[in-house]
């Protein structure tokens, strides 16, 4: 049994919001990827450029720099529109929000991708007959096409979440006490930095894992009647 020297429960309480920063960050990024591949799908040129713009920037940026620039500069420049409407108090961003906000942004250009081609992957002859029996397109959508790309995105969108959860440490530096900021508090008042970081190391790997069960299990439940080559 290893001896954490009191701060089991602070890692637990850090393991926990972990699990939340990485379950809310990826309801905003898979709201995004829906929306983003469909705006990289339709015939708005204007949709299919920001689409663009937005996937590009965001994967050719570092998580890092993007986390710090939304935290530090957005609160920078928060005070700043403060300061001119007249408001002279200083304005804190919440940590979680910041961590949250940023990291699903940034897993929301992945997940466009991969919704992208899920979509395409569905055969465009249903969605033409669903058209064609007088279904609108917002039914032909929810109807047709949203069901049968899940089986299509899965693979991608598992491993989009697999690599979330581990970006999620980056909350530790603006401050957000994660498991990864509760355990360089704890190795900096006991010196073993090697134990709390090895916990660490573990809970994650117990996430993916348990990660990696569930999306089999839901991979195997939409190919039910599915014939494979």
């Amino acid at each position: 049994m290893i001896d954490l020297h009191g701060y089991g429960a602070s890692i637990a309480q850090g393991t926990l919001l972990t699990i939340n920063v990485s379950l809310t960050s990826l309801a905003l990024a898979a709201t995004l990827g829906v929306m983003g591949a469909l705006a990289k799908l339709s015939g708005s040129r204007l949709l299919r450029l920001v689409a663009g713009i937005y996937t590009t920037v965001i994967r050719g940026v570092p998580d890092l720099v993007l986390m710090l620039l939304v935290f530090y500069g957005g609160q920078m420049l928060v005070n700043q529109l403060a300061l001119a409407v007249g408001y002279e108090e200083y304005i804190d961003i919440n940590p979680y929000i910041a961590g949250v906000l940023t990291i699903g942004f940034i897993f929301g250009a992945y997940m466009a991708e991969t919704f992208r081609g899920a979509i395409l992957a569905v055969p465009a002859g249903q969605l033409e007959a669903g058209v064609a029996y007088g279904m609108s397109r917002l039914q032909v959508i929810f109807r047709i096409l949203l069901p049968q790309m899940v089986r299509h995105a899965l693979p991608g969108f598992g491993n989009n979440w697999l690599v979330l959860t581990k970006a999620t440490a980056l909350v530790s530096i603006i401050g957000l006490d994660d498991m990864v900021r509760k355990a360089s508090l704890a190795a900096g008042a006991t010196r073993m930095p090697f134990t709390f970081y090895a916990v660490v190391a573990f809970n994650y790997l117990m996430i993916t894992t348990v990660s990696v069960y569930l999306l089999q299990w839901l991979e195997r439940k939409y190919s039910l009647g599915v014939k494979r080559d």
